[in-house]
């Protein structure tokens, strides 16, 4: 899902969105970053057909798709397999070396890096690639996410990706409801953290003003963008590390 002009990419191939494009609206596929100069998602498929194992040794990753991982992604080779030795703890033994094997949201969300995000849900949904929309991950699907949650990520990936995750309708800007549903997962639903109607409506009616430039009531992608830009620490802040 990345693709930043650097031509770093992996599953941002499965689409042909742009990051200066906000995602399609409800009813339409879901469309990640497309990467300029690399190969189309039909050859992931092909290798997965020829079941390229993610553990030829029965605990690292073949070389070839090692090497190809590194390539597509913000992510050393050190930190792929990190990542393949977490994600395949949370499979059962035997589905291990399968290339396609998903995790259920249910597993994804017990891991340390993930559990106390208030925003955990939002993440699967916009890095799952399921066809059956229950929001488990494949393997692709961890790096993915780890790519762009990654300090290598450049902030216009970064903030591209936190702008499909505050969209909670998916419909390709951040309305009222989105934002009350943000500041929401940032407080806590607790009583004592949460805001009165007047406090959310004032907060709201706030942000809006700040970042809504054309006025039309939402914030698209380029208006979230251009306020994370005046925002130094938002890329820092903006990560999961193993």
């Amino acid at each position: 899902m990345l693709g930043d002009g650097s031509g770093r990419s992996l599953g941002a191939r499965r689409g042909g969105c742009s990051p200066e494009r906000p995602p399609p609206p409800p009813g339409s596929s879901r469309c990640p970053v497309p990467a300029p100069g690399r190969s189309g998602g039909g050859e992931r498929r092909a290798r997965r057909k020829r079941g390229t194992a993610m553990g030829g040794s029965g605990s690292l990753l073949a070389r070839e798709a090692l090497d190809e991982y590194q390539e597509l992604t913000f992510l050393s080779k050190q930190e792929i397999l990190l990542a393949y030795k977490r994600f395949s703890e949370l499979l059962p033994r035997e589905e291990r070396e399968n290339l396609s094997a998903r995790v259920p949201k249910s597993q994804i969300l017990t891991l340390p890096e993930l559990r106390a995000n208030p925003f955990q849900h939002r993440i699967c949904h916009v890095f799952s690639t399921s066809e059956d929309g229950d929001d488990s991950l494949s393997f692709e699907d961890f790096l993915d996410m780890l790519s762009v949650f990654s300090d290598s990520a450049t902030s216009d990936i970064k903030s591209h990706y936190a702008f499909r995750i505050f969209d909670f309708d998916d419909d390709g800007t951040l309305d009222r409801k989105d934002l009350e549903k943000l500041v929401n997962c940032l407080t806590g639903q607790g009583e004592e953290s949460r805001l009165s109607t007047a406090e959310m409506e004032q907060l709201i009616q706030n942000i809006l003003e700040e970042s809504d430039i054309d006025k039309d009531g939402t914030i698209n992608l380029s208006e979230f963008q251009h306020v994370i830009s005046r925002s130094p620490d938002f890329a820092s802040s903006f990560k999961i590390v193993l």
